[in-house]
């Protein structure tokens, strides 16, 4: 995804009751300090990983040199809200694996290097993970930040994982061969938002509300609106805000106007999500509202009180209740780990990035970055942590999987539904 650049001041989201409030950023032509793209949005940014720049567990059963995966990641801060979750699951991948047997009879040791949360760090962090062997990079979750890094891992022949990285160029097309996110993209979510809407649901006309600063959002309603189209939905009409705005009044006064619609589909992030939803209930208007994973999570919820007929996808209901009880299970050995409870699912992305090289590298029978891009870009449906995954050499993210629906009652998220797409949206770079 181009330019991830709408910083949100701290102040601002301690509107919505979170240190770090912003998800999905999207292109902008300034050059100041952002939070990725990766829809994340973190109640806090004192989770910290219990091995940084160290190694995660080793089995004393396993012999031989460790197979070294790397992490030039934000460590510390603004963006380390983004990566340090998924490093926390990675690590619980390592602990897994290890336990199992490990990798070619080998123990997994995992590395980390810190960014600093500056994309111009990448390459140096990059480097300091490969001086230790590292076999394989796990970058951030953004293509700002992390293709810094993963063009350094490339330029050595190593491969480069990004958790959740959302723009499809974050692959071939913009970083090269060797680079791969785990991330379900932005094509995929809006197509999703539009079959659940007509074939879950049977609604008919919607009214697209877009948060006009960041490609993220742009890209998701874009899909949204190709998908609507195809399905033949109507659209009642649309407008645009900017995620800064103090106030959409007169985008509530033109959505009054519209002809009757069956619901609202936002594309947006917090804090500016959360405030834009208050205003559309405080002026009366109760149709319900789906948002893509850049809405998941409960931290905002306190700047919406008693919301309700809110949809939001998600790569997994992070409440306890995931038909999936490896999901919950995961939760559970999150907090142990690192004291704190999970803001969104996007941490799971990175057990399912160890899961990926784990076995690539086992059927490679080798870890040469070039034999294990040959294996990951055969992978079809791998039953991984965060849904089946498929690559092809042309394509380095995912966009069918299924994507958990989350609703929100009376103020409360919970899970309900599984919903996957039937049709592969064409995705353009």
């Amino acid at each position: 995804m181009p330019r991830r650049l709408c910083f949100v001041l701290l102040t601002s989201a301690v509107v919505v009751g979170s240190l770090w409030a912003l998800a999905g950023c999207g292109s902008t032509t300034t050059t100041t300090t952002t939070a990725p793209e990766t829809t994340v949005a973190p109640a806090t940014a004192t989770i910290t990983s219990s091995t940084p720049a160290t190694t995660a567990t080793i089995s004393g059963a396993l012999s031989g040199e460790p197979i070294v995966i790397g992490g030039a990641l934000a460590l510390s801060g603004p963006v380390s809200p983004y990566d340090l979750p998924p490093l926390a699951f990675a690590e619980l991948a390592v602990e897994d694996l290890n336990a199992a047997g490990g990798v070619l009879g080998r123990p997994l040791q995992v590395v980390t290097a810190d960014t600093k949360s500056d994309p111009a760090q990448g390459p140096t962090a990059a480097l300091e993970v490969l001086d230790k062997k590292a076999v394989a990079v796990i970058v951030t979750s953004d293509f700002d930040f992390g293709s810094p890094a993963a063009l350094t891992a490339q330029s050595k022949g190593v491969i480069a994982f990004s958790p959740g990285a959302a723009s499809p160029k974050f692959g071939v097309q913009g970083i090269g061969p060797l680079a791969y996110t785990m991330s379900t993209g932005t094509p995929g979510e809006g197509f999703t938002i539009a079959e659940w809407a007509k074939k879950d649901k049977g609604w008919e006309s919607a009214y697209a509300l877009l948060d006009d600063g960041s490609e993220y959002e742009r890209t998701t309603m874009q899909y949204f609106k190709t998908r609507w189209a195809e399905l033949g939905g109507a659209l009642a009409g649309e407008d645009k805000f900017l995620n800064a705005d103090p106030s959409i009044a007169s985008q509530i006064t033109k959505m009054k106007s519209a002809p009757k619609f069956d619901f609202i589909v936002i594309s947006t992030h917090t804090p500016g999500g959360a405030s834009a939803i208050r205003q559309i209930r405080a002026a009366g208007i109760t149709a319900p509202i789906i948002g893509p994973s850049s809405m998941d999570g409960a931290y905002w919820l306190d700047a919406v009180p008693n919301l309700s007929d809110f949809y939001v996808l998600a790569y997994g209901s992070i409440y306890g209740d995931d038909p999936d009880p490896k999901f919950n299970e995961m939760l559970a050995r999150y907090e142990e780990k690192t004291g704190q409870k999970v803001a969104n699912g996007i941490a799971f992305t990175g057990y399912s990035v160890i899961q990926a090289l784990a076995k690539a590298i086992n059927t490679a029978g080798s870890t040469d970055g070039a034999a294990v891009a040959t294996v990951i870009d055969q992978f079809k449906d791998e039953p991984f942590l965060v849904g089946p995954t498929t690559y092809t050499p042309d394509l380095h993210i995912n966009v069918m999987r299924p994507w958990r629906i989350v609703q929100i009652q009376n103020g409360k998220p919970s899970y309900l539904a599984t919903f996957q797409i039937t049709e592969a949206p064409k995705v353009t770079f």
